[in-house]
């Protein structure tokens, strides 16, 4: 239960973020681990057992979260010598992390082999071979499932759908044409590695695409004879964006995904092949808020602006064509009010709002017509459910704004407060300039 919907609880909650933010400023971020735990609990009662779960750093990756995650049991993916070097930082064994992504160059490959990580997702006969290279330069093998796009996918949701063009994985036609070249020194094919889609709130669609997965997988064994000891089934489990509501459950997945399992691969139960899955949105997203200060409220022909401490800065959404989702802000307690304040704020005042942010750009308008009558300047708001893509998917490079303060907190608890910084440093020159 969200706490909206706990009057009780969600005044004890305004109470603990009017605090924190006496104590660190305005805006501020607040992670709760006891709901990431709970996250993780959900998911795994919703999967198929046994099954391998993947925590995808590139929600959050903030290395409490990440260590608390593989307190529960959870794997780590990462996509870059970043979340590599926090996935290691959080304690995950190298050996049990899996590196994603498309485009990934020869240094980071080669960092992560050095760092003992053995496990890739391939995107690529490209891709495939730079792995190969960089292990067989280190005297390893590398394990890879492969990528794929698998056409005639049943469901659509959100922009991460596979069957058309596409720029991850590998095609079916290209693999069933060219699969002489999966022969590569250096890598032993391990498995396959679906990611569907994305955001996925209806149990219908995310069991159409996961059983596809299942499906294609064991014809991509059968026919073409690519091993399978390993299936990524990927993910697409849903949370609601820097809007009220509650994460969605799947109560018929895991007893209609074991009949597709034991249909197509039977031998998954005793962990031939194993099977996983990858969350990163659904595991994180509801542990996090951010508390913004109104700083300013005008009106603009007609149009009631209140201006916020923080805009796409600090919460992106993932900036880029139609990417930028409106947002629904909730006031704290009346505690926000000054001392004398009665809480009459007159038939003028405002109910619908334009939020907007401190930037100056035209693209810091956050959402439109918003629910908030009498805002004023001094008024904390709070964004629910932004624990994923939130900061980090965020520009906090743009205009030299400070990050704002990142709280972790568990059974009310402060466990930790950090603050990202930007800083320049002297690039050192990969190679030397020559002697005159």
């Amino acid at each position: 239960m969200s706490a909206d919907k706990n009057p009780t609880r969600r005044s004890g909650d305004d109470l603990t973020l009017r605090r924190l933010v006496d104590r660190y400023g305005s805006p501020l971020y607040v992670y709760d681990l006891a709901r990431v735990r709970t996250a993780l609990e959900d998911l795994r009662a919703s999967l198929p057992q046994p099954a391998r779960i993947y925590y995808s750093l590139k929600a959050n990756a903030h290395p409490c979260l990440v260590a608390e995650l593989r307190r529960g049991g959870a794997r780590a993916e990462v996509t870059s010598r970043g979340e590599l070097a926090v996935a290691l930082q959080a304690g995950h064994p190298a050996a049990e992390l899996m590196y994603s992504g498309p485009g990934k160059v020869p240094a980071e490959i080669d960092e992560a082999i050095a760092a003992g990580l053995r496990t890739f997702s391939a995107e690529s006969f490209g891709d495939l071979e730079r792995i190969g290279a960089a292990a067989d330069a280190r005297g390893v093998t590398a394990d890879c499932v492969l990528r794929i796009n698998a056409a005639g996918a049943p469901g659509q949701a959100g922009p991460w759908t596979t069957g058309g063009p596409y720029r991850f994985g590998f095609d079916l036609d290209e693999l069933a044409e060219h699969g002489a070249r999966l022969l590569v020194k250096g890598v032993r094919i391990i498995g396959t590695h679906f990611v569907p889609l994305s955001n996925a709130g209806n149990e219908d669609v995310l069991l159409a695409e996961l059983a596809q997965g299942v499906r294609t997988a064991a014809r991509l064994r059968d026919e073409l004879g690519i091993p399978l000891h390993l299936l990524d089934l990927g993910g697409g489990f849903a949370a609601p964006y820097a809007t009220p509501g509650e994460r969605p459950v799947y109560p018929g997945l895991r007893r209609a995904l074991c009949a597709v399992l034991d249909e197509h691969l039977p031998g998954w139960r005793h962990g031939e092949p194993v099977v996983a899955f990858e969350s990163g949105r659904h595991l994180v997203g509801d542990s996090g808020r951010l508390v913004v200060t109104v700083t300013d409220v005008r009106n603009s022909r007609g149009t009631t602006y209140a201006v916020l401490d923080a805009g796409v800065n600090h919460l992106g959404g993932l900036p880029g064509p139609g990417r930028l989702l409106p947002l629904a802000a909730q006031p704290l307690t009346a505690l926000d009010r000054a001392a004398d304040d009665t809480g009459d704020t007159g038939a003028a005042d405002p109910s619908f709002v334009t939020l907007a942010g401190p930037l100056c750009t035209p693209a810091d308008v956050r959402s439109r017509a918003v629910d908030l009558p009498g805002a004023r300047p001094g008024d904390l708001l709070v964004l629910p459910n932004v624990g994923a893509y939130g900061l980090s998917a965020s520009l906090p490079g743009f205009l030299g704004h400070p990050a704002p303060v990142e709280v972790v907190v568990d059974g009310g608890e402060t466990v930790s407060a950090t603050r990202l910084t930007l800083s320049r440093r002297i690039a050192e020159p990969r190679i030397a300039e020559p002697r005159t």
